[in-house]
């Protein structure tokens, strides 16, 4: 793989002068993008002691892909699609259910037990075993999406491809995103998370501890948690006004999933509207 790597960052380096007629450029590319889409290299992946690392090479490789490929027509049934990038194939193989109305685009991977509602999964992205991708959902770009996930209706997971360095939306093991949450920008819902519905979370939004009043890392959820939107009040030259902050409401046992029933008791003793 390190090998295949050299030849990507030296393809980037010199982008400029590529097109689709470079076929040796296109078969390094190929070779780069099918070891996402079969879950062989991933572009992000978190370590033992929680730090994030990017392999930008693979955003790198995702970026040439589109240089060195050709608008072309796509019939899949009666739809019709233009498109650079075909669509992923043969889900029974993979063990994975794909409900009508749902796609996802070469290059994203999806483990095994992945159940994909009507909705979509974009090139570089990660979706964990026995996650649910519900109906109406997007997971953007290089986004990773843990395993035992539950991304409600709704649900607006960003993608990132540029600058290649860049951190995408990390959301890890045994998290439920609640129906219309919006996590973009590179922001992270650490394991076993609970994000109410409706929650808007980037790397710039604060996020407070309901029981100690302290302000934690902008733009993460800590692990085990129920977290909500909020707002904060701040001064400006024109008046004081709410801006959006997430609020931590409660910690959860380690190791213990909450289901919704659960969930909807937490937040009612919270006083928080379900």
């Amino acid at each position: 793989m390190a090998d295949l790597q050299a030849r990507i960052e030296e393809l980037w380096e010199n982008r400029d002068g590529l097109s689709p007629a470079d076929s040796e450029a296109v078969d390094a590319v190929h070779e780069a993008i099918s070891l996402l889409d079969t879950g062989m290299a991933r572009v992000a992946e978190v370590t033992p002691r929680g730090k994030v690392v990017v392999h930008q090479w693979l955003k790198q490789a995702i970026l040439l892909l589109f240089r060195l490929s050709d608008m072309e027509t796509m019939e899949v049934g009666p739809f019709e699609y233009a498109d650079k990038v075909p669509l992923k194939s043969d889900f029974m193989t993979q063990g994975v259910r794909v409900v009508p109305g749902a796609s996802a685009r070469w290059g994203a991977f999806l483990d095994r037990g992945v159940i994909l509602m009507p909705s979509y999964v974009n090139i570089g992205a990660r979706v964990g075993s026995q996650t649910m991708v519900d109906t109406w959902a997007t997971v953007g770009s290089c986004a990773q999406i843990g395993a035992n996930v539950h991304l409600s209706g709704g649900v607006g997971i960003g993608g990132v491809l540029e600058p290649p360095q860049a951190a995408p939306v990390i959301i890890e093991d045994d998290c439920m995103i609640g129906s219309r949450c919006m996590v973009v920008n590179g922001a992270r819902v650490r394991q076993g998370a609970v994000l109410g519905a409706g929650a808007i979370l980037t790397p710039s939004i604060p996020v407070f501890d309901a029981e100690t009043g302290e302000e934690l890392e902008r733009g993460v959820v800590p692990p085990w948690c129920v977290a909500v939107q909020s707002w904060v009040q701040k001064d400006y030259p024109g008046g004081t006004f709410g801006a959006p902050c997430i609020l931590v409401i409660q910690r959860l046992e380690e190791g213990v999933r909450h289901g919704g029933s659960r969930l909807n008791e937490i937040l009612r003793e919270q006083n928080v509207s379900v």
